[in-house]
């Protein structure tokens, strides 16, 4: 990841905006990132990603085939020792 300081960034905006294609760019100041500059294309798949990210279901919305296909599902039996955690001794 590229880094410029804010002053940098500033004076150099139209180079940083064609590197961003490439790369993310820290915005610092001080020694710390106050800022990220991403690509359109890196931004809209963040903002896909947080909308799936806030999605949940109520289960009284659920259907009678999704409850029933929940009911069936299965751990792999590599997490087996899981089960052990949630055993009262």
């Amino acid at each position: 990841m590229l880094e410029a300081t804010t002053t940098e960034f500033t004076k150099n905006f139209g180079r940083y905006r064609e590197a961003v294609q490439r790369e993310p760019i820290a915005v610092m100041n001080h020694g710390r990132p106050t800022a990220y500059l991403v690509s359109a294309s890196e931004y809209e798949q963040y903002q896909r990603l947080m909308q799936l990210a806030r999605q949940s279901f109520a289960t009284k919305d659920l259907s009678a085939e999704q409850i029933d296909a929940i009911a069936k599902g299965r751990m792999s039996p590599e997490h087996d020792h899981l089960n052990a955690l949630l055993d009262p001794k």
